[in-house]
């Protein structure tokens, strides 16, 4: 596996800089060999008789895109934590997408060739390069006026982080293969018809003619054969293991002198602290991803606190890392630095690098940012001046304690999802961020449950999706769904199912994982053991506000195809646990348009996972389901799909697998047995031999 800067968490140390000052060499080298010092040769794209930017810029991204793409089917880079997917801001980039254009068109120069025209002695670039740098200036000055104009049009980035690849892939169904081939296909075109161009366009002896040579034909039918190769690799990278953060009950540094190394770096490069004028901003801008967390006493907390800081104490911030640890940044503060700097190192010895601790404590935030500018002994500038003033109207709003408050963050003791026990249930009924669903029927709803549950039957977040059936529906959807429920990304959610339909809440729950939603729990043994311990019941509907709960992605990392299924089969990389009753693996009953199984798919029915007893029915106990599934799994980092007819039932045998039995890489065939049988060219295997 390549390990990058980025993944590494050292993109600020010297040997990062030292290797971007190097590429920037050569590739301002390239560019200059390429013409691209030149304004004169790059406007000759306007007239068709010098099409070199065309070329450079297809070249460059075909090479990128190809490599990048191999490098993660072999498996040698990590997408999702070894190289930065930037998010996409539709409205923002075709506003300054016309700028870029508009100044390109006027003076031939971009940020990037201007500074290649300026190592040459271009005054022109020079000048552009200069505006580039003043027009950032500005920019950082005036966000907090045009930060709307910024963020307009904002999408969540997809799997591949280009917003192209998720068009094709939703609209016309195309896989990222497809896309990189058609893309590359498209390229290929292009550099023909370029060269006929300049052929038309341009004086003969001005630049050499690639029209009809061999170097184009040899070069065009390279990069098709290397984009047609990406179909022949697999979809997946092969035996991947997902990566996880130690527990916290045992964390487990994977090489302590590296960790101590890093950890000293960055304490060295100030990279492990804010300061309070930045994170007053952070707060007063709303900058997405900053989460403040005050360590002190709830006593102290509530008598005064950051507005929107979360309290937490020591003991349980491992925990509340890993739930946050999609946060840009957690930033700890007492009244002083000592205890936040102890933390925050053993966090980070744990992994947990996006951990800062805020400097001078509250005192310090206190003095430099909410201290009125009357009882400052020096004089400030106006704008100084203004800005304290505005601190302190939003850190002193009337309503400050109450929304911070509101997001006050209950700490869970143990790592969620998993199954939540009766008792914390009880304890913490009337936590304003405890959410109950209960997924039982309408009518015993009706009848009694939990005070403040809410009844939603697991059907209402399925639907047809690209043809198919009872699918769950995309993440946009259910984030709607959610914020008429009044739920937050912030909340504990409590699933409760009925008898033994454990299935139902592990549905729902999957809701969650596609939201990337991990503060959520089953309540052991349902409602039917909360009822046999005759704890509290009633009859009334709790009412909500609606929220708006942010959307994760279009596309999460778990659900899987039927053609990403049919490649894991081909390559024989991961096993197929179909979890339906024994008569619908062998065919000896179907409802569907086939009967039978996917070519060498284990079974397992999913109700082997359940006990019952005379007063509710819940999952085995841990042991014996591992010694269950040891059976037919090797290692907890076999790959494995798990599937049924609708997605329904094997959602219960995910739920097992990857969070009673911590398997690392658990996917879910949602479509499964109903899309699979009546796609006629997938294979079937009828009987009982897998």
């Amino acid at each position: 596996m390549i390990k990058t800067f980025y993944g590494l968490g050292v993109l600020d140390s010297s040997a990062a800089c030292f290797t971007a000052f190097i590429i920037g060499l050569f590739f301002g080298l390239a560019l200059e060999r390429a013409g691209f010092g030149s304004s004169k040769r790059l406007a000759g794209i306007f007239y068709f008789n010098d099409m070199a930017v065309l070329k450079v810029m297809f070249s460059a991204l075909l090479t990128a895109m190809l490599g990048l793409s191999i490098c993660i089917s072999l498996g040698w880079i990590d997408l999702s934590d070894q190289v930065y997917l930037m998010k996409t801001y539709f409205g923002a980039y075709i506003v300054a997408g016309l700028l870029f254009g508009v100044g390109f068109v006027m003076g031939g120069w971009c940020p990037g060739t201007a500074a290649v025209g300026m190592a040459s002695g271009k005054i022109d670039a020079a000048v552009f390069f200069g505006g580039a740098i003043a027009g950032s200036i500005l920019f950082n000055e005036l966000y907090p006026i045009i930060k709307p104009l910024y963020t307009w049009g904002e999408s969540h980035q997809n799997s591949f982080g280009l917003p192209g690849v998720a068009f094709f892939h939703t609209t016309l169904g195309l896989s990222k293969t497809g896309f990189a081939f058609l893309f590359t296909a498209i390229a290929v075109c292009c550099f023909w018809a370029v060269e006929a161009l300049e052929k038309k366009y341009a004086p003969a002896s001005t630049t050499d003619r690639y029209l009809n040579s061999p170097f184009l034909k040899s070069f065009s039918l390279a990069l098709i054969v290397i984009a047609g190769s990406l179909f022949l690799l697999p979809s997946q990278p092969p035996a991947k293991t997902a990566r996880t953060k130690p527990a916290a009950a045992s964390p487990v540094s994977p090489a302590p002198a590296v960790s101590e190394k890093i950890l000293l770096e960055h304490v060295a490069s100030a990279q492990d602290h804010v300061e309070p004028e930045e994170l007053a901003d952070y707060l007063m801008n709303g900058i997405p991803g900053i989460l403040v967390v005050d360590v002190r006493p709830s006593q102290e907390y509530r008598q005064f606190h950051i507005r929107g800081a979360l309290n937490v104490q020591l003991p349980d911030l491992p925990v509340f890392a890993e739930q946050s640890e999609s946060a840009q940044k957690i930033v700890l503060y007492s009244n002083g630095m000592t205890h936040p700097a102890q933390a925050r190192d053993a966090l980070f010895r744990m992994g947990y690098t996006n951990v800062f601790i805020l400097t001078d404590g509250l005192t310090g935030f206190a003095d430099r940012c909410l201290k009125p500018v009357s009882l400052r002994t020096e004089p400030l500038p106006v704008y100084s001046a203004n800005q304290i003033n505005r601190w302190r109207a939003y850190f002193y709003g009337r309503n400050a304690s109450r929304e911070a408050a509101a997001k006050q963050t209950i700490a869970y003791q143990g790592t969620l999802p998993s199954l939540i026990n009766t008792e914390w249930l009880s304890e913490n009924l009337q936590h304003r961020q405890v959410k109950i669903i209960d997924c039982r029927d309408q009518p015993e709803y009706n009848r009694n449950h939990i005070p403040g549950a809410m009844a939603v039957s697991p059907e209402n977040f399925r639907g047809v999706v690209e043809g198919i059936p009872s699918m769950l529906l995309p993440a946009t959807f259910l984030a709607e769904k959610l914020s008429l429920m009044g739920i937050l990304s912030s909340d504990i959610i409590v699933l409760v199912y009925g008898g033994d339909r454990i299935r139902d809440a592990t549905l729902i729950g999957m809701v969650f994982e596609r939201l990337g939603h991990q503060r959520y729990g089953i309540l052991e043994g349902g409602f039917d053991k909360w009822i046999s311990e005759k704890r509290s019941t009633n009859t009334e509907l709790r009412k909500m506000a609606a929220t708006t709960y942010q959307s994760a992605s279009a596309r999460d990392p778990f659900t899987l195809s039927a053609d990403e299924v049919f490649s894991y089969l081909q390559n024989k990389s991961a096993v197929i646990l179909d979890v339906r009753p024994v008569d619908y693996y062998t065919g000896k009953k179907s409802d569907e348009a086939r009967g039978g199984h996917i070519p060498g798919a284990l079974n397992r029915p999913f109700t082997e996972d359940i006990m019952k007893s005379e007063a509710y029915s819940a999952l085995k106990p841990v042991a014996e389901l591992e010694a269950a599934y040891a059976s037919l799994l090797l290692s907890k980092e076999t790959p494995v799909i798990v599937h049924c007819r609708t997605g329904h039932q094997a959602s219960q045998t995910y739920f097992v697998l990857k969070h009673i039995l911590k398997y690392k890489q658990v996917f879910w065939y949602d479509a499964g047995w109903t899309e699979w049988s009546t796609r006629k060219e997938l294979p079937v295997t009828v009987g009982t031999e897998p």
